[in-house]
């Protein structure tokens, strides 16, 4: 028996103006995923995102994380139920230690206004602080603890970011384009780190454009086009798919690349 969907999206659609940038799309995403949506330029994932999240009303259909509906709830309130969220722009406080931004993560876990600063709390070894190092060395990168973010290598503070996420204990990550601006080689190693994000239970849906990651690290892919799902399967055939295909080659160069890409993959003897 399947298990019952950590979040999902049901009917949602959202306009702008005149302008329809997501269109009645539903998907689910099951617990423990590691789940990619993805598309071409413009497709509607990061509105999607912002939806979910919060930034953005849905105007028609249902965002539902663990069968409580979210239209009605400020994204704080949001965040405080599971869902964390990094963004493409790294928007960590460049100013401040590792240490300091992850207990910038931990506001979400605070009742009022007075516990507000509660994290960043005057005293050296809160209990807050102590759970922010004991993090940091869980993830492998508690030797950057005390250095100021704004020193750091950008692949560095990609990581950070995502730990920061992670100290407000959530149930369902979304990871928008986390591999954006990195090499190679810190392609690889973020992927590994969020293979062991993946593995201490956290739920992954990720927003990317390098599709080495998603193969590795995802078992699953919603694909949009122009704001609707065109595709919603396992990763390892999203590239047969002709519809996906048409979406990001174009329709006179859809039906020669499919053949091409099964062979290639060793559909095709």
């Amino acid at each position: 028996m399947s298990l019952a969907p950590i979040l999902s999206l049901k009917g949602v659609s959202k306009r702008f103006g005149g302008l329809t940038v997501v269109k009645d799309v539903s998907f689910d995403v099951p617990p423990g995923a590691r789940m990619a949506l993805i598309g071409p330029n413009g497709a509607g994932k990061t509105t999607v995102f912002n939806l979910v999240s919060g930034f953005y009303k849905p105007d028609e259909g249902d965002i539902l994380l663990e069968g409580q509906a979210l239209q009605s709830l400020p994204s704080r309130k949001r965040i405080g139920m599971g869902i964390a969220r990094s963004f493409q722009n790294i928007r960590l406080m460049p100013h401040l230690s590792v240490v300091e931004n992850i207990m910038l993560g931990q506001h979400s876990r605070v009742s009022g206004m007075l516990d507000m600063l509660t994290p960043l709390s005057a005293f050296a070894r809160s209990h807050w602080r102590q759970e922010a190092e004991a993090l940091l060395e869980e993830m492998g990168v508690d030797n950057y603890r005390g250095e100021v973010v704004a020193t750091l290598p950008y692949g560095i503070r990609k990581k950070i970011e995502v730990v920061r996420a992670l100290a407000a204990r959530p149930k369902i990550m979304m990871l928008d384009e986390p591999a954006a601006g990195l090499n190679a080689a810190e392609t690889d190693n973020l992927t590994a780190f969020l293979e062991q994000i993946s593995a201490r239970g956290t739920t992954l849906l990720i927003v990317e454009h390098d599709m080495g990651l998603v193969r590795r690290l995802c078992d699953h892919a919603v694909v949009l086009n122009f704001g609707a799902k065109i595709y919603d399967g396992p990763t390892a055939t999203v590239h047969e798919n002709p519809d996906v295909l048409e979406a990001y080659l174009g329709p006179r160069h859809a039906g020669t690349e499919a053949p091409r890409r099964q062979k290639e993959a060793g559909h095709v003897a």
